[in-house]
């Protein structure tokens, strides 16, 4: 049996100022609504570095594009029901 893919995931690379800004406050929102968000290097995967490498950090919810390069902290809030 699998494990079920994180509710909150963020796509990032090394070497990007964005992805930790992003990290440091999905990581702080998601604590506010019980989550952990997964962590997910585009560099790692062939499919997502072609449909996101060049616009990392994106932010996943329940595996849909949220959003990207910053963190859309009141529609995520909102979105996890914790605004």
């Amino acid at each position: 049996m699998t494990d079920p893919l994180p509710r909150l995931q963020l796509l990032t690379r090394a070497g990007c100022h964005l992805c930790v800004t992003a990290e440091e406050t999905l990581t702080r929102i998601a604590a506010e609504a019980g989550l952990v968000p997964g962590l997910v290097d585009v560099d790692t995967d062939d499919e997502l570095r072609a449909e996101y490498g060049d616009r990392v950090p994106v932010v996943l919810l329940d595996g849909r594009e949220h959003s990207y390069f910053t963190v859309d902290v009141p529609r995520l809030r909102r979105d996890l029901g914790v605004g």
